[in-house]
């Protein structure tokens, strides 16, 4: 083990969302402390982090202060200004890496590396202008999605092309950002593999999860996922090549789709995911302890799952099924603590419990 932290030591942790509560808590747990840095006032992880830091990513001095007071820094968000990362970096470790937020903050980066591990994805092409868009959907044809290349999340940032009379209003939409056009893909289902990898090269990964989305967002994962044996191998085998060639440390997501020639890489998420939420009742170390024990040094937990789950994200108004739902024996509730709930805001989730079927 290289130099692991003691319990006492003081995690940074770069964004206050539900990821870094949850992180928060999952530290606590092992005797850790937490500092967020957050531009709001009151962010999710402000109510149970040790710490929190009140000021924008461009604010030099705040960033060195708050790298002052840690010991390790992680992240709970992929879109951290660079010019942050290289204050941060000269004064404490941060953990993943810069090169896994530099391939994943950039749609064609990402796609990229990808392809270059051999792995497969959705054909793809680079458009700066309404030409390149004509040409590119020439190439890769219709049904098409057009997405900003970079800070895109939750449907967010993209627009779809079913015929070249959309091609206007989909270049419109991107308001001059780079962009990449992605074709669709013929699946049958999306599964997401959390994979940890900790500072001694050690990597754990859970069971894959079956995605299902609403409106561009998660709306439900189901562990286990309908996957033949040798698919799960696969998907499984397939993250660890990932995070092996970036020299990761922590959790990641890749998102897979299934498709009758085998699996396609959809994205990798450098974080812990929504898709991962599912392991804080079906597994012993939940996605959010795996990865503090990455960052930090100590050695990761096994991946196993003691039960079938369903997990629901509760989006705007289903804030309101929360009384109804607690009355479930068997259903796990998990709040962000966010104080209005919108459309389309993730206001927290729960998980479904059945008895594990071997």
């Amino acid at each position: 083990m290289t130099n692991p932290l003691p319990a006492g030591a003081r995690i940074g942790i770069l964004g206050g969302g539900q990821l870094g509560r949850m992180l928060s808590v999952a530290a606590a747990r092992l005797g850790f402390q937490t500092h967020i840095f957050d531009p709001s006032l009151t962010p999710p992880a402000g109510h149970v982090a040790d710490r929190h830091t009140t000021a924008a990513y461009e604010d030099a001095k705040a960033l060195k202060a708050f790298a002052a007071d840690v010991d390790v820094i992680t992240y709970e968000f992929e879109n951290i200004p660079t010019e942050a990362l290289d204050i941060l970096e000269t004064i404490r470790p941060i953990r993943p890496g810069r090169e896994a937020l530099r391939v994943s903050q950039d749609r064609l980066t990402e796609k990229s590396f990808l392809q270059g591990l051999g792995l497969r994805t959705a054909p793809y092409a680079d458009v700066t202008d309404m030409a390149s868009l004509e040409q590119a959907v020439a190439q890769i044809g219709t049904p098409a999605i057009l997405k900003t290349r970079r800070f895109g999340y939750d449907g967010k940032g993209q627009a779809r092309i079913n015929t070249a009379e959309d091609v206007a209003k989909a270049i419109a939409d991107m308001a001059g950002a780079p962009a990449i056009l992605e074709g669709f893909v013929d699946f049958s289902h999306e599964i997401s593999v959390i994979a940890a990898r900790g500072m001694d090269g050690q990597v754990a990964c859970y069971d894959p999860g079956e995605n299902v989305h609403r409106d561009g967002i998660l709306h439900t994962t189901t562990v286990p996922a309908r996957l033949s044996g040798s698919q799960r191998l696969d998907a499984v085998l397939l993250a660890g090549q990932v995070l092996n060639a970036l020299d990761y440390v922590g959790v990641m997501g890749v998102e897979l789709f299934v498709t009758s020639d085998g699996l396609i890489v959809n994205e990798i998420a450098p974080r812990v995911h929504n898709s991962g939420h599912w392991t804080q009742n079906g597994c012993t170390v939940d996605q959010f302890e795996q990865h503090i024990r990455a960052v930090v040094g100590w050695p990761l937990g096994e991946g196993e799952r003691f039960a079938d789950v369903v997990m629901e994200n509760l989006i705007g108004s289903d804030i309101a099924r929360v009384m109804q739902l607690s009355q479930d024996k068997h259903t796990a509730i998990h709040m962000y603590g966010k104080s209005e709930a919108k459309p389309g805001r993730k206001m927290g989730h729960i998980n479904r419990i059945t008895a594990h079927k071997a």
